[in-house]
């Protein structure tokens, strides 16, 4: 190594740890928040209860009593950008090609179709009631996708304030729960069939732990084709990401914005995960520990976001987001039910 090249070399591992010393307060806040979050969601056994909300909910409590600090902010920040982006990857690791098969081409009919009118009837009823665009895409994603992981997930391409995400996050966790617990009530009295009932649940509940516990609660049969139903509504994540992508481009070119719209790479890596999970047979306690591992980094991306929201501005944005959350809740209940009995 010659004396010219040295001090690039120490320029450039100085520049490094300076980055690391920047962002390292926020990023040991958040890695606290989703350490408490995940310690409470197992010492009350309860599995519904997800651990991304609760380190949403302590980082509001946190950021809206004691404040957030300047030196937390840009290592809150990356929390909530970068690291999502990896999770959102990782998520690829519980699921195979294989999965999506199984499920069927009358069960893909019930996901898909449930999917693309929920999402279209979402954005379109966010117009007629008066949703800001961002916040009525954001609702539209996690009703119609996977709940917090599809908000957050799809916040990368629409962009909305954090407030819009918490919002649209506290929609889908509110109505996600009231299916979890009416869903079992109803099919119980019906007399529906297990299958159909677990193929209704995949289809219709937001987060994939709600799904879990409101599929199998009708038996192993209901649980199993809940879930394969559910990560088949996970995978369609990517496109629709994509879609975003292209409108928020459109809107661009149209001169709706002068922000950039950036490329949303995670969205393809995630698409190559799921097909090298298809070809290549990951070991069981290496699959388990990647799932966990990709839930932690949203943990970590969601007590991020709950450090950057601001009650008083959650609150201006009133009812009416509340109201599309509901009307989206029942969409997509009704929709996905009545496309069960037909194909069933």
């Amino acid at each position: 190594m010659t004396d010219q090249t040295r001090p690039l070399t120490f320029e450039a591992d100085t520049d490094a740890w300076s980055v690391l010393r920047h962002h390292l307060p926020g990023l040991a806040a958040t890695l606290a928040l989703a350490l408490v979050a995940t310690v409470v969601q197992r010492l009350s056994g309860i599995a519904a209860l997800s651990p991304l909300v609760l380190a949403m909910v302590l980082g509001i409590a946190i950021r809206n009593t004691v404040g957030l600090g300047v030196r937390l902010m840009p290592g809150v920040g990356l929390s909530g950008k970068r690291v999502l982006r990896w999770a959102i990857v990782l998520l690829g690791f519980q699921l195979t090609l294989a999965q999506v098969a199984s499920i069927g081409g009358r069960g893909l009919f019930v996901v898909v179709g449930s999917l693309v009118a929920t999402f279209a009837f979402t954005r379109l009823m966010a117009r007629v009631i008066g949703v800001e665009r961002g916040l009525g895409e954001l609702i539209a994603a996690g009703t119609s996708i996977c709940g917090a992981s599809a908000v957050v997930a799809c916040n990368a391409v629409t962009r909305a304030g954090e407030e819009d995400v918490a919002y649209a996050i506290s929609c889908v966790t509110l109505f996600g729960s009231l299916s979890m617990v009416l869903f079992p009530v109803f099919a119980g009295a019906t007399g529906m069939g297990h299958e159909a009932y677990g193929l209704w649940v995949g289809a219709a509940v937001h987060e994939v732990a709600q799904v879990v516990a409101g599929a199998f609660a009708l038996g192993e049969a209901a649980g199993q084709a809940g879930t394969v139903a559910k990560l088949t509504r996970v995978l369609l994540l990517a496109p629709v990401i994509l879609s975003l992508a292209m409108m928020a481009r459109g809107r661009l070119q149209a001169g709706e914005t002068q922000a950039r719209v950036p490329v949303p790479w995670f969205a393809f890596a995630f698409v190559g995960v799921v097909a090298l999970n298809s070809v290549i047979a990951v070991p069981g306690e290496i699959s388990v520990g990647i799932s966990r591992g990709a839930t932690f980094l949203l943990t970590v991306s969601l007590g991020a976001l709950g450090l950057s929201t601001d009650l008083g501005k959650l609150h201006a944005k009133g009812l009416r987001p509340l109201a599309l959350g509901a009307l989206a809740w029942i969409f997509i209940s009704g929709l996905a039910l009545g496309l069960v009995l037909l194909v069933g």
